[in-house]
């Protein structure tokens, strides 16, 4: 009896999607874009000086006042005001997989802690505030609180010393769809991209979502095979890939990473 007992217990855990796990592995980086509206160029200055080293100052012709916006999707996790030290006026953007973005020196604020962001979305303008001697725009990636160098697209920045780049930041409103495939059972939607996050909602069998951006988390076997794709379909809502069709076997092509 106890044996059974124990088995149905089991069984009971069992969510759609697979057992809940006490860890996720690394996920990869968001697919980070040049922090300025599509079709921009801007000059940006690495140097060796700098604090932090790896961050980028951007500038171009009469820039003071132009909008700089959010270079991947995530949460705003900091709006705040140092006055004429440091970085001035400047917004942090939590993404997922621990990294965070920078932007400081800003004229305003064009949003508020806990707001959700994504490509394209307009945060701030460029401004000369804290301890900067002209208007400019510093930015920063950081992996868990480290510094990190600098990556648009996937490639590695200039270090050391001054590039233009071309922005494709919002350039399209790029995403996926897929089919959810269960063979009845409704599928969990989590918090997180992973089987150890909060379950936030269910989607029924034949549903057919659009997928905003994947990224990888917990490994799930499901209707397509293993795999630790998650597709996000909502603010804070994550489907196991592994239950979803979408035509592609792996990420889909061109769309973002979370």
């Amino acid at each position: 009896m106890g044996k059974r007992w124990l088995g149905l217990l089991a069984a009971g855990l069992l969510a759609v999607g697979a057992l809940v796990v006490p860890a996720a592995p690394a996920m990869a980086a968001p697919t980070f874009k040049v922090p300025f509206p599509c079709g921009q160029s801007w000059s940006g200055q690495t140097r060796t000086n700098h604090s932090p080293a790896y961050s980028i100052d951007f500038n171009r012709t009469d820039d003071l006042g132009d909008p700089v916006v959010a270079s991947a999707p995530g949460t705003v996790d900091r709006v705040t005001d140092l006055g004429g030290t440091s970085y001035g006026k400047y917004v942090r953007i939590s993404h997922a997989g621990g990294y965070h973005t920078y932007y400081a020196h800003l004229n305003g604020f064009n949003v508020s802690v806990g707001q959700a962001v994504g490509y394209g979305k307009v945060i701030g303008w460029v401004g000369s505030t804290g301890g900067s001697t002209g208007p400019h725009l510093h930015y920063e990636q950081r992996l868990n609180g480290a510094d990190i160098q600098v990556r648009f697209n996937g490639a590695l920045a200039l270090y050391w010393g001054t590039k233009s780049y071309s922005s494709d930041n919002g350039c399209s409103s790029s995403s996926g769809s897929g089919t959810v495939n269960t063979s009845g059972t409704a599928l969990t939607v989590r918090s997180g991209p992973g089987t150890g996050y909060a379950a936030v909602g269910t989607v029924a069998d034949g549903t057919r979502v659009t997928i905003q951006c994947q990224t990888s988390g917990t490994s799930v076997t499901g209707t397509y095979g293993t795999s630790t794709i998650w597709d996000r379909i909502g603010s804070g809502r994550f489907i196991a890939d592994a239950y979803v069709y979408t035509g592609y076997d792996g990420y889909i092509p061109g769309l973002p990473r979370c």
